[in-house]
């Protein structure tokens, strides 16, 4: 399996993963993710990794339905800015390949922000370490495993 589903099993936490057919031509993989379990895109969550003006790589999970305000993550994360980090820096840094990260099991712990729109559900879904997987959790559990806050950081 992934790095993030073999956490979830570890910590013995409620989870349910969802398989999908993944199109390498589709251009949102989280758009497509939704699209093709037929899930709500507010309750399917994208993880995106930011690098802030003091060089910190921070975890930003937000709604396919929306995009990411880096003012607000940059607020979240205590920094004066905020901007999309580099791809390979990304894929080193969190040991998946773009389309497939996933908040859980990455390499290196990154400090998360989780848009604030997630309690708002009791599960979400967010990439399960590859593209085609998803993993649904409660959003208190995506919290408690990556030691994440709460904020509104989608645009």
């Amino acid at each position: 399996m992934t790095p993030a589903v073999d956490l979830v099993r570890k910590e013995g936490i409620a989870h349910t993963l969802h398989e999908y057919a993944h199109d390498p031509k589709s251009e949102s993989y989280g758009t497509e993710a939704a699209e093709k379990l037929g899930l709500d895109p507010d309750q399917v969550f994208k993880t995106l990794v930011a690098e802030t003006d003091t060089g910190e790589l921070v975890v930003a999970i937000v709604p396919v339905s929306g995009s990411l305000n880096l003012k607000q993550l940059a607020k979240a994360a205590r920094a004066k800015k905020a901007a999309m980090a580099d791809k390979q820096k990304v894929q080193r840094t969190t040991g998946y390949v773009l389309g497939g990260v996933s908040p859980l099991g990455q390499k290196k712990a990154l400090r998360t922000v989780i848009d604030e729109s997630a309690q708002a559900f009791d599960s979400i879904h967010v990439s399960a370490g590859r593209r085609g997987l998803e993993i649904e959790l409660a959003p208190a559990d995506l919290a408690d495993l990556t030691r994440a806050s709460f904020a509104p950081i989608k645009a």
